[in-house]
């Protein structure tokens, strides 16, 4: 027995030594699952040694391994994770027990359990954050409830403390390794208050235990990552300086016909020489991207693409796809290639829309800081050329 309960706790040592390199994985928030996610059960096989209140002399280390003060047992819990790092679960142990009145192992044997609420704190999940793939689990925990010896008859309250680790074998499993330390009211082992032990509280039985076993995850056992709001408060950005964009063209498209409408107004110029001039006709539609990208940040933008590549299928016209990048951000070759990939990002959805390949001309603008704010200047604009 002694040397079980020496292999269990030099394994529970070995297991912490080996977590503390563990780095892999992403750990990231998590948000509160249901009340009916992440419960769990657990059964372990338990090596318990006992020591009395009635000793008048203080146990050394050595002899908390005696044959006549421990014993093997087992335990089952059932327990739910209310976020990564705090959980409660209900715990019973028992049921083969010492009452050390004695130095024979057959006189002290006796029958208990103990139940009790145990509260859990992950302080790996606390301490380096939520991740599903981690190997192994530091929990320490501290519970308390009731004990009865039913060998004697006697109930008694009592506390327990303890350190958890659970070792990931699968999505559902883990191992388990708990030592757990536990103090009672003098009549836990059956007999009343006695002497003064140094190795823990005055007058009262205690019990330290350590339990192998494992660990199955019920139900719904993972966390889901929590919203990114930084991330959605860009993307509304990014959609709010599009549409301000947008509005930008458009008010330069009204001050285009406003004076083309104020030069119809003027007397006639006297005739030319026919001269052929190639044009580019209709505003520009534009669409826009996200910083560093080349997907499409709002598919919005395309319902006036699909409304230009109709004018320009009825005409017989091409189109000019032109490509910009900010010029505040990323290098210029950077920049050159982004717009390229922007520009080529907006002929494959026209192209889509039935509009011949052969007649869509591009344009890699680079980095430009035409528009204000400089971010209007992530995106790619459409307009049809005329000859």
């Amino acid at each position: 027995m002694k040397k079980i309960l020496l292999v269990i706790m030099v394994c529970s040592l070995a297991s912490a030594a080996m977590a503390q390199a563990e780095v892999s994985g992403e750990k990231h928030s998590v948000a509160t699952n249901s009340f009916w996610a992440n419960w769990f059960v657990q059964a372990n096989v338990a090596g318990t040694s006992f020591w009395s209140s009635q000793e008048q002399q203080s146990v050394k280390f050595g002899k908390l391994f005696k044959d006549y003060r421990t014993n093997l047992g087992f335990s089952l819990a059932l327990g739910k994770w209310f976020t990564p790092g705090l959980g409660l679960r209900t715990k019973f142990n028992g049921i083969w027990g010492r009452s050390i009145i004695s130095e024979d192992k057959a006189l002290n044997a006796s029958k208990y359990w103990t139940l009790q609420e145990q509260v859990l704190f992950n302080l790996s999940n606390m301490l380096m954050g939520y991740n599903e793939q981690r190997t192994w689990n530091f929990i320490p925990y501290i519970g308390g409830g009731l004990g009865r010896n039913m060998s004697y008859n006697t109930y008694a309250m009592g506390f327990s403390v303890g350190l958890l680790n659970t070792i990931r074998l699968s999505r559902k499993v883990a191992f388990n390794i708990d030592i757990n330390y536990g103090s009672y009211e003098s009549a836990f082992d059956g007999f009343g208050a006695g002497g003064d032990n140094k190795l823990s509280l005055k007058g009262r039985d205690r019990a330290i235990a350590a339990e192998v076993g494992f660990t199955y995850r019920l139900g719904n056992s993972s966390w889901k990552a929590s919203t990114d709001i930084d991330a959605m408060q860009a993307l509304s950005q990014s959609e709010i300086d599009a549409l301000n964009a947008q509005l930008e063209d458009l008010m330069s498209e009204n001050d285009r016909l406003n004076q083309e409408l104020e030069n119809a107004q003027q007397p006639a110029p006297a005739p030319q020489e026919p001269v052929t001039v190639t044009q580019l006709v209709t505003a520009p539609v534009s669409v826009f991207f996200n910083l560093n990208k080349a997907v499409i940040a709002s598919q919005r933008d395309l319902q006036s693409v699909a409304e230009l590549v109709a004018v320009a299928r009825q005409q017989g016209a091409k189109i000019l796809v032109t490509g910009y990048a900010d010029s505040q951000t990323g290098s210029a070759d950077r920049n050159r290639i982004l717009s390229e990939q922007r520009a080529e990002a907006v002929v494959v959805e026209i192209v889509k829309m039935g509009f011949p390949r052969e007649h869509i001309e591009t344009v890699a603008a680079g980095g430009v800081d035409t528009l204000s704010p400089v971010t209007y200047n992530r995106r790619a604009t459409v307009e049809i050329k005329a000859q």
